[in-house]
């Protein structure tokens, strides 16, 4: 006799999180990276087998973390730190615009195939009951409609989805609560549907035709979100414009934050930290290599001064930068964990990195902010919208505007306030348990609709 068709289903429920496979996919760059390490080994701890894919590059990072790692074969090795070597033509594209429809399509629309071809090679010795893939992660439609696997994409920069009640994504433009301001937002939506990105949106339109994908006209930034099961956008409603149409697929879960051990044998110490009464922090990411952008200005704006200034280069010129600042309240590192920093600080100073960003949100420090280009005007424009801190609108700020401005996080409490409101805000969400509940369901979902059966 057939077991009873609601003893199987139960069965399934208790077993959605024993064992099951879940692969990482990813976009070959630290800001789609990192934020979901700690995601990783959270799930990999608590009984799911978990694999990664993504460049070779990370391999080394991923092994670490005890997570089985699967290199890109079919996939172009296209990363955020060999764009003008991979494609060398991107050089002739002068302008903005130009470039970001370069890059949409040459390092997202056009890899997605790529990245299907490889996850299908996966799947014959890793059949995956679910896949978790950073926001921008082109294959994602791929995986969901193709495969019929349920996919929760990551949100590891603001919310891209378009709404009625906002600028479109990417301009870096806050909203406007005006009659005039929202028609200008309206325009701006229809401008960059129909001109700003529409090379990008026509490619995307062809490649979704070819291989068989429903499309309705989106862009690409609304395609990734309306196809992914679940968007997990990593922070909380505090730190994103109101929307009142904000897709049913979205959920808020809290910062995603990279892997970081419990316990260190060496954690970083520098004896200035406690002798200094305002202590910041100044980081351009890895990715930036500029150090005039924004590590200069801030040194020569704080040399011999009574701020002790912390900088981390992310290997980029720091000898240099150490022969030319020598000063005692300099510290020039190639690197330094920021949570053995940051509570020492007083105010972050960054290009806008989603992942600092929200790190020193979470450490209640207020910021300065610099960056305008891979979206980071978009969270910049958050930070000012939301007085965390101050956007300086620009990639490359004078020593003035940077004295100016961090001189004003020191000493207008305001700043303060609202970043340590926003923290507590932070604090009332856990990430990676929110995201593990989702990936039971998701699982236990897709596991009853094979059992299914019509009931007479």
């Amino acid at each position: 006799m057939l077991r009873d068709t609601y003893q199987v289903k139960a069965e399934v429920i208790s077993k959605a999180s024993n064992g099951k496979k879940i692969l990482f996919a990813t976009v070959p760059a630290d800001g789609h990276v990192n934020p979901l390490t700690g995601l990783a080994v959270y799930l990999k701890g608590i009984g799911y087998d978990v694999r990664w894919y993504t460049s070779n590059t990370y391999a080394e990072k991923i092994t670490k973390l005890n997570i089985p790692h699967f290199p890109f074969i079919k996939a172009l090795d296209a990363r955020g730190d060999n764009m003008e070597e991979v494609f060398p033509e991107r050089a002739k594209y002068k302008t903005a615009v130009a470039k970001v429809n370069f890059d949409i399509i040459n390092f997202f629309i056009k890899r997605s195939t790529e990245y299907y071809e490889d996850i299908k090679r996966i799947y014959r010795t890793f059949p995956f009951d679910l896949m978790i893939a950073d926001c921008c992660f082109t294959a994602i439609p791929f995986v969901k409609e193709k495969m019929n696997i349920p996919v929760i994409s990551i949100g590891i920069l603001p919310l891209t989805e378009t709404s009625k009640d906002l600028p479109p994504s990417g301009l870096g433009i806050t909203p406007s609560k005006t009659i005039v301001g929202k028609l200008r937002q309206s325009m701006l939506r229809w401008l960059a549907d129909n001109l700003l990105f529409a090379k990008s949106t026509k490619v995307l339109k062809a490649l979704a035709t070819e291989n068989n994908l429903s499309y309705n006209n989106e862009n690409i930034f609304d395609y990734l979100v309306k196809k992914t099961t679940l968007l997990l956008q990593s922070g909380t409603p505090g730190f994103e414009y109101r929307r009142s149409d904000m897709g049913s697929n979205i959920k808020f879960a809290g910062p995603f934050l990279p892997f970081s051990p419990s316990i260190k044998k060496d954690p970083w110490f520098d004896e200035r930290l406690n002798k200094y009464d305002n202590v910041i922090l100044v980081t351009q990411g890895t990715v930036e290599k500029d150090v005039k952008k924004l590590i200069v200005p801030t040194l020569e704006a704080f040399k011999d001064t009574d701020v002790l200034v912390v900088v981390t280069t992310g290997g980029s010129r720091t000898k240099e930068l150490r022969q030319k600042y020598p000063h005692p309240n300099i510290i020039i590192e190639d690197f330094i964990p920021f949570s053995d920093v940051m509570p020492y600080a007083d105010a972050y100073i960054s290009n806008g990195g989603y992942g600092g960003v929200l790190l020193a949100i979470e450490n209640e420090l207020p910021l300065v902010a610099a960056g305008i280009h891979e979206g980071k005007n978009e969270i910049c424009a958050r930070i000012g919208y939301f007085k965390l801190g101050i956007n300086l609108r620009t990639e490359r700020p004078t020593r003035r505007q940077m004295r100016r401005s961090i001189v004003e996080i020191l000493n207008n409490y305001t700043y303060k306030q609202n970043v340590k409101r926003l923290a507590a805000e932070f604090a009332k969400y856990n990430a990676n348990e929110i995201c593990a509940k989702h990936v039971s369901e998701l699982i236990a979902a897709n596991e009853l609709a094979k059992w299914e059966e019509p009931v007479y």
